[in-house]
């Protein structure tokens, strides 16, 4: 799923010409025969054009009640990264799940007198196993699997996923990724197998195969499998620039080189839906694309199950908006996802297709091929595997995603051979990352952004560092944990395990692919232990490929770890050996993407002119082989770059590339670094104070008169983050209540503050979301906002600040 984009400058030109015939053809493998037909046939004829428009229409649960169904015959509900179950709070188990299933199908199966009961089919991201679930099995993100080139795992871990999923109620799970991904610098990177069609053609179809199971076995539920979903049709991991939503600019041929064998695979395998694109293909976007969904995907590439929209994103569509689309389903979409906006959307398409807008045989192809997918995945059936929850992190799934983790490692550097570790050595184990489980399994992980996860939101997993201990334990050495690199006694070796914090989608869009510029914490770590005359093995945990010469110059052994979820043991199996130092297990990993030599190789690929990586496609070391890595070059190739132009106030400092201006009466002020300012009229003034027990970590602001506090900087498009319900976070204290008016704005939109301020305990830190969606409702379009936040009194308050940035809403933002 995804959240939005520029609805692209070249939207009002006319699309560029598709020729089918060059496409392959492919056959959507046990979706259509005659008993089907002539029951969807049956169905039909009984069916009200109320329940046939309804069918077109999937709501999300965090935005619809069981008892709306009474009134909205809906085809489809989905749970966002973010929606928890009913009732439930947002990382809940699979008792949790299971009865909201079952809530909302039994609304759906109520009896209407005189009308067909159809039933209502819900989706899920269950992308790197049923991750919304707590104690589900988190197999690596796609990266790592592509890595461990092994058609049956990836199979057999469609099936684990399969019956997670079906365990709880949920009958569709939107997977596989197709996506060929050609400039590193895309927030979805990790979700994409390689950079080559080569390995995703054969993921995606034994990923198809062991999620929905055999054409021949199905009814796919009564097999204990799911219906699939091929996403994101087409070329969003081309897209210019690396940007999440952009626009991909290659030609016809290449679209249909690099991206159409994934899906001509998947179709093959029989896989029941496809899910559109955010992203545009030479300026229109793949939503309201006919010649892409209708002529290619539907004609010429045979596929007979429905294409389902993506989050709002036909709301995109030139023309369009969240809650009128009759371009998107005249162009192919057959089920639009309109997660809040599905009230409006329906009435709206009902009355679309009364006015002739979207034609009768339009809606009716829709329906049949929803109606389609309904019967092949046993939506009419009996659910073999439902109430099974025991199968949610079952030990023979855990077992699987264990080997998997360690299929998918790849070793870059080992010099001296320092690797495999002996289980009798005395092991120090360091890096943010070695015991925490929530960075080793990164996005979709229990949210969308996979942030906001503790220990306890995994109670059946494995950190990275208790594999280690664990296994260090049984050949009789030591192992302690120590995640700055302290030490007492001096170690035999170091592990060293760190990497990127958790993101997903446009969240994780990188201006560069140098890891860690400026205060570089983690290679500080690295020198300090080798400084010492520590060997130390670097563990690297990323979602794509990044510049980290200096890092891997600081390390004996370096090791792509990816993000390997929820079984850290599987690293352990490979960099422990046994008593002698002996391999229990060598390096099987091989790189699918292309490691850079500089931090600007953002779109280094394969084949391509000029092909200079630092490690080349299918690169990897192991326990046979030798290769010393010479020192690399420690000159990245770009200058430095601000990252994150989502974080506006971190650790009392404003966080570039924004400044803090103050404003009154007398005009304006920028405030200096960390020092005490005043706005020109002395109405407003700012500080220095301590926050979280932090010394220096917040600023004060003091409002003598009417002033503003400005966070400016260059324009940024926030319409995707607004569209995928985004929120602005600020982590405040008052120290003395507002007297008058307050107002937090953005842009040009603002909403009150003074009531939550007025109410807020002084002397005690607090946090707010406010939804970006509620700036967008106050008039700010936010195509290029330079003012992200501000916030403006007219006197007698005093608040601090300890964070001020964009964050997910995860059930806890408001609309002041």
């Amino acid at each position: 799923m995804a959240t939005l984009g520029l609805a692209g400058a070249r939207a009002a030109e006319a699309p560029a010409a598709v020729h089918p015939e060059i496409w392959p053809a492919s056959d959507s493998r046990g979706l259509k025969d005659p008993r089907t037909e002539a029951f969807i046939d049956d169905l039909m004829g009984r069916m009200s054009l109320e329940e046939k428009v309804g069918q077109l229409i999937q709501a999300d649960i965090g935005s619809i009640r069981p008892e709306d169904l009474r009134e909205f015959p809906l085809g489809s509900i989905l749970a966002g990264g973010d929606s928890p179950p009913l009732g439930a709070p947002d990382r809940s188990g699979a008792d949790a799940w299971l009865a909201t299933a079952r809530a909302f199908r039994a609304a759906a199966a109520q009896a209407r007198p005189g009308r067909p009961s159809i039933p209502l089919m819900f989706g899920i991201d269950a992308v790197h196993g049923n991750n919304n679930v707590v104690g589900a099995t988190i197999f690596p993100h796609n990266i790592g699997l592509g890595a461990a080139r092994d058609r049956e795992l990836i199979r057999r871990i469609g099936e684990a996923t399969a019956r997670e999923t079906a365990a709880v109620g949920i009958d569709w799970a939107f997977g596989p990724t197709v996506a060929v991904v050609r400039d590193d610098r895309w927030g979805r990177t990790y979700e994409g197998y390689s950079e080559d069609p080569e390995i995703v053609a054969g993921y995606a179809r034994a990923l198809v195969s062991g999620l929905q199971g055999a054409p021949a076995e199905w009814p796919a539920l009564q097999s204990g499998n799911v219906a699939g979903s091929a996403k994101h049709f087409l070329g969003d991991g081309g897209a210019a620039d690396g940007r999440d939503q952009g626009d991909n600019r290659s030609s016809e041929a290449d679209l249909v080189r690099l991206n159409a064998p994934g899906y001509a695979s998947a179709i093959d395998a029989g896989v029941m839906t496809v899910m559109a694109s955010f992203s545009s293909w030479q300026g229109e976007k793949l939503h309201g694309h006919r010649g892409l969904l209708t002529d290619v995907l539907k004609g010429r590439m045979g596929f007979d199950g429905f294409v389902v929209g993506d989050w709002n994103a036909h709301g995109q569509v030139a023309g369009c908006a969240n809650e009128s689309c009759p371009q998107a389903v005249n162009a192919g979409v057959d089920m639009l996802m309109a997660p809040d906006s599905w009230k409006g959307l329906y009435r709206n398409t009902l009355a679309q297709v009364r006015a002739g807008e979207i034609p009768m045989a339009r809606l009716d192809d829709a329906v049949r091929r929803i109606l389609r997918v309904k019967v092949k995945a046993g939506l009419f059936g009996p659910r073999r595997l439902e109430g099974r929850v025991e199968l949610v992190g079952a030990a023979e799934h855990r077992a699987l995603a264990r080997r998997a983790v360690a299929q998918s490692l790849v070793l870059l550097k080992n010099n001296g051979r320092v690797l495999p570790i002996s289980a009798k050595a005395r092991v120090l184990v360091a890096g943010d990352g070695a015991d925490n489980i929530g960075k080793q399994t990164g996005g979709w992980t229990l949210s969308w952004q996979g942030t906001g996860n503790g220990p306890a939101d995994f109670p059946n997993a494995q950190s990275i560092w208790t594999g280690i201990r664990d296994a260090v334990a049984a050949g009789g050495g030591q192992a302690e944990l120590s995640p700055d690199g302290r030490f007492d006694v001096r170690p035999d070796v170091a592990i060293v395990v760190f990497g990127e914090n958790p993101y997903a989608e446009f969240q994780g869009d990188r201006a560069t692919l140098e890891y860690q510029p400026g205060a570089k914490s983690d290679l500080a770590l690295l020198r300090k232990l080798k400084a010492q005359g520590v060997p130390v093995v670097a563990v690297f945990l990323s979602g794509r490929p990044l510049w980290v010469n200096p890092e891997i110059n600081a390390a004996d052994a370096f090791v792509a770890a990816w993000l390997p979820g929820s079984e850290g043991a599987g690293v352990a199996d490979v960099l422990v050996g046994d008593a002698r130092g002996r391999p229990r297990a060598d390096f099987r990993g091989k790189l699918s993407f292309s490691w850079p030599k500089r931090a600007d190789q953002f779109s280094l690929n394969r084949g391509d002119p000029g092909y200079d990586p630092l490690f080349a496609y299918g690169y990897g070391l192991t326990y046979r082989t030798s290769r010393e890595v010479s020192r690399l070059s420690e000159a990245s190739g770009v200058a430095a770059v601000a990252e994150n132009v989502d974080r506006y106030l971190a650790g009392g400092r404003v966080a570039e590339p924004w400044r803090l201006l103050l404003r009154d009466s007398g005009g304006e002020a920028v405030a200096p670094g960390t020092e005490t300012a005043v706005s020109p009229a002395g109405a407003l003034a700012v500080r220095v104070v301590d926050a979280a027990g932090l010394q220096g970590s917040g600023r004060a602001f003091a409002w003598s008169g009417a002033g503003r506090a400005v966070f400016a900087g260059p324009a940024v498009d926030l319409r995707r983050q607004a569209n995928g319900d985004m929120t602005l976070l600020a982590t405040y204290r008052v120290d003395r209540r507002p007297t008058g008016p307050v107002r937090l704005g953005l842009g040009a939109a603002s909403v009150p503050l003074q009531d939550v301020l007025g109410a807020a305990p002084p002397g005690a830190w607090r946090t707010i979301k406010v939804r970006l969606s509620c700036f967008r409702a106050g008039g700010e379009d936010l195509a290029a906002v330079t003012s992200p936040a501000w916030i403006e009194a007219s006197g007698g308050l005093e608040l601090a600040l300890a964070e001020l940035r964009l964050a997910p809403n995860q059930n806890d933002a408001v609309c002041p």
